[in-house]
């Protein structure tokens, strides 16, 4: 599924409606460079989960875990991880197959590890159609 923004506004409306749909066990991956609005998508999926606290990207943790709304929700950000071992460090069985929801910006780093089904979310520009202007492509992802 290919969807277009043209606002952060409506990026963010689509992540709170994805997050308002979002089951128990979800895995979702999010791709996008730097300044794509990743963050904007993620603070809307967040909304949908009814999360009400701020949310920023969590660079420097790895994973921030947000218990308040109607799931658990395990944000991770693993553009600084040295190499796997750091995800097995922290545990992150426990969060891609426990009873939340995950969001992993930069997942093709930890490729190797991710679960057997989840849902790629990819944002890209196209200045020449406008500055806020965003292409979004959704894809379910099963891996023998």
């Amino acid at each position: 599924m290919k969807i277009e923004t043209f606002s952060a506004e409506e990026t963010y409306a689509l992540g709170k409606k994805l997050g308002s749909e979002a089951k128990p066990g979800d895995v979702l991956t999010l791709i996008g460079d730097l300044g794509v609005g990743k963050t904007v998508f993620t603070q809307g999926f967040a909304d949908g989960l009814g999360i009400t606290e701020p949310i920023s990207s969590p660079t420097f943790t790895i994973v921030q875990v947000y218990e308040e709304g109607r799931l658990p929700f395990y944000h991770f950000d693993v553009y600084r991880i040295g190499d796997i071992e750091e995800m097995d460090e922290i545990g992150y069985e426990d969060y891609f197959y426990g009873s939340g929801v995950t969001m992993i910006e930069w997942a093709n780093l930890i490729e190797e590890i991710l679960p057997q089904d989840y849902q790629e979310v990819q944002i890209e520009k196209d200045l020449e159609k406008g500055f806020d202007y965003r292409t979004i492509t959704i894809r379910e992802v099963h891996r023998a």
